[in-house]
């Protein structure tokens, strides 16, 4: 079977985030193997197109009427202004396939034009937007009492996977980055799921990076992501309390994102350096100087952040909801546990540094084992199913 022309609709591009880590890397990964791939995308230029080989990029400029997310997201409510350009790129590429990411306002262009031009649609999982939902509801119901409050945050969930469903079953195949959101999918869309899980560059995430010394016995606890309330960043705060209830001195935390809270979290951690977010060689060294990484989302459906601390030789305590439990191997390369042991699982490993150390290698080990060509190749054998 020939090479499928791909047009690709991601959500997100140029931001900080599991999709647009994702998506700069299946760009290179078209790039770098010569195929026929037009990546469909929002940017900082009105109308902007490029042309490398075969490979293709149209960004379109979101306007002023755009609905702001979280501080680096957005939804553009005037986005349909370029659903012109749009078109006119998708007939000059004449795509085999439209493959999007969300139900954003770039993905229902992909899903409105799919339709249109008569070819198959593809359609990845990344984020658990019902989840999401329910989390932010806490404005509300933490007025309420407790089991008020979960049934409205179960109907908010429901409710949001049940919309989310409907988009997604307007796509022929989907793809997701663990295999129980796959059986989730399949059960409530009826289509076919295959796996798109998420490589890291192992040069460039590496212990090489750490630079501080052997003898330096402070405990670095960090942090990777989006400070939200769907991150459970409020949990970082309760293990530094919790540790230092049971004696553990010489902790720091080193957060490393921007979000709605991180005033609170400046407020409530005692002992922590706040960097903002990082990028290229700076989030490498931050990384490689952690002992441990704390990662609390339940929302999660892969974890990027725990797979570049496992290449950088960091181990990563996780909860048990979510990808990242399929990521680190328990007792292993890090810890999968629930909230009330976050603290003292992080205690017994970082009181033992022999054991921390052993775990630091193992954790490098299996990262090596991730590549993004194997995940993209894996995506391509998905396309010729759906073709």
């Amino acid at each position: 079977m020939r090479v499928p022309r791909v047009a690709y609709f991601p959500d997100s591009f140029h931001e900080v985030n599991g999709v647009a880590h994702t998506s700069r890397n299946f760009l290179g990964y078209a790039q770098r193997h010569g195929l026929p791939f037009l990546c469909v995308r929002a940017g900082t230029r009105e109308i902007s197109f490029e042309q490398v080989g075969e490979l293709r990029t149209l960004e379109l400029r979101r306007s002023r009427g755009s609905v702001r997310m979280e501080k680096d997201l957005e939804f553009d409510t005037l986005f349909w202004r370029h659903s012109g350009a749009i078109r006119r790129e998708l007939e000059r590429f004449r795509p085999d396939l439209i493959h999007l990411t969300g139900p954003s306002e770039l993905g229902m262009f992909g899903a409105y034009f799919a339709w249109e031009m008569g070819v198959p649609l593809a359609a990845s999982w990344h984020t658990n937007l019902h989840e999401y939902a329910a989390r932010r509801m806490t404005w509300l119901t933490g007025r309420m009492a407790e089991s008020r409050g979960a049934a409205i945050e179960g109907g908010v969930e429901a409710g949001g996977l049940w919309v989310a469903s409907q988009f997604y079953k307007l796509a022929r195949i989907l793809f997701a980055p663990n295999d129980e959101l796959c059986r989730m999918l399949e059960r409530t869309t009826g289509r076919p799921c295959f796996l798109m899980q998420r490589g890291v560059d192992t040069d460039w995430f590496s212990p090489m990076h750490r630079t501080r010394e052997d003898g330096d016995r402070c405990v670095v606890l960090g942090y990777v992501g989006r400070l939200s309330v769907e991150k459970n960043v409020a949990l970082l705060a309760r293990v530094e309390r919790e540790l230092a209830a049971m004696g553990l001195s010489g902790v720091r935390f080193l957060i490393v994102g921007q979000g709605s809270e991180e005033a609170s979290l400046r407020r409530d951690l005692k002992a922590a350096e706040f960097v903002g977010v990082l990028r290229g060689a700076a989030l490498a060294r931050a990384y490689a100087n952690m002992d441990v990484l704390v990662f609390p989302s339940h929302t999660d459906t892969f974890g990027n952040v725990v797979l570049e601390a496992l290449a950088s030789g960091v181990p990563a305590v996780v909860t048990p909801d979510g990808g990242p439990k399929f990521i680190v191997r328990d007792g292993e390369t890090g810890f999968v546990t629930e909230d009330d042991h976050f603290a003292k699982t992080i205690a017994e490993l970082v009181r033992d540094w022999v054991r921390l150390k052993e775990m630091r290698l193992k954790a490098r080990e299996y990262a090596l084992g991730c590549s993004w060509d194997a995940v993209f190749d894996r995506v391509y054998a998905g396309y010729e199913i759906a073709l």
